[in-house]
């Protein structure tokens, strides 16, 4: 049968010399990408209506660095209690009990169903429907009567609005994160004698997180930029201080560049605090852990010829 391999007057084969593929068509789509690009970029650059020396002269300006602030509370607090709730209603949906379950289902439903918006402004008119709170033993009596309009401020009605909201979105983060764990994990567990709560708390959850982290991750830089909802009932977050300042000055084209800039900033912080996260929970797991910006730097700078899959 005849040989395929062409030899050479020693004997041996020739090497195989792999030619790269050329695609004139990735070329030609890169050069588009960075007219386009390079044309943003000047127009960004030399249009004065974007007033750059007016975003530089308020980026740091006390009143925005307070809006900022208040941003991060809100954001911070609405998640914090996004998260118990989520954990607690996604238990109840996953409880045997149908009381239990229903209950939670209707919750998700509910405000799931509704707009953010449409909660934030009914939280904060909340004193047309219940002018005065009690606060005390169901169907007994009531110990405190708080005036809603004293109790409810803006601020507070913001973190109700945001942080109930948030709770139903979390329930089934959390609900997947738990029904991901194989049900053998949960059995074993009691089959040691550890009860429902110990299982879940030591068993379950901390292998659920894997699934619960990427999207809980993707809720917290959502609602940062929620927040900016909480202008409507007056809380002076940032976008509501920028607002402020731009009905004096007339300047609202300076002052929003100046708001998403922090937005950006703000949003990469939490995208790196995700990864690393993501990272620390990935520990164990079939799949390759991905590499940090840092290695894949180092990989593109001393292997040029490696690529990270």
């Amino acid at each position: 049968m005849p040989s395929s391999e062409v030899t050479n007057p020693t004997g041996r084969p020739d090497e195989i010399r792999a030619v790269p593929v050329r695609r004139p068509g990735r070329w030609i789509a890169a050069a588009i990408v960075l007219v386009i690009a390079a044309a943003l970029v000047r127009s960004v650059v030399v249009s004065p209506g974007f007033q750059w020396g007016v975003v530089g002269e308020y980026l740091f300006d006390h009143r925005i660095l307070a809006g900022l602030v208040v941003t991060i509370e809100l954001t911070v607090i609405a998640m914090a209690i996004g998260v118990v709730l989520g954990v607690i209603l996604a238990v109840m949906r996953l409880s045997p009990n149908p009381l239990l379950s229903r209950a939670s289902w209707l919750y998700i439903f509910f405000f799931r169903g509704t707009p953010v918006l449409v909660q934030l402004l009914f939280w904060y008119n909340i004193a047309a429907l219940y002018p005065k709170l009690s606060l005390g033993i169901p169907f007994g009596p009531a110990f405190v009567h708080p005036n809603a309009n004293t109790l409810i401020t803006a601020f507070r009605a913001g973190i109700l609005g945001l942080g109930l909201n948030e709770g139903a979105y979390m329930a089934e983060i959390v609900r997947a994160g738990i029904i991901s764990v194989d049900e053998g994990q949960a059995d074993a567990a009691q089959s040691l004698g550890m009860t429902r709560v110990q299982t879940l708390r030591r068993i379950v959850l901390p292998q659920a997180m894997r699934v619960i982290i990427p999207p809980t991750g993707n809720e917290t830089i959502s609602m940062l930029k929620t927040t900016s909802l909480a202008s409507v009932i007056t809380v002076t977050e940032l976008l509501y201080a920028a607002q402020l300042i731009y009905s004096v000055n007339f300047k609202p084209i300076p002052l929003l560049i100046t708001v998403s800039i922090w937005y950006l900033v703000c949003t990469s912080v939490l995208y790196v605090g995700q990864f690393y996260l993501e990272r620390y929970y990935a520990r164990g797991a079939t799949r390759g852990i991905s590499p940090t910006a840092l290695a894949r730097w180092r990989a593109a700078v001393f292997s040029p010829k490696h690529e990270w899959s």
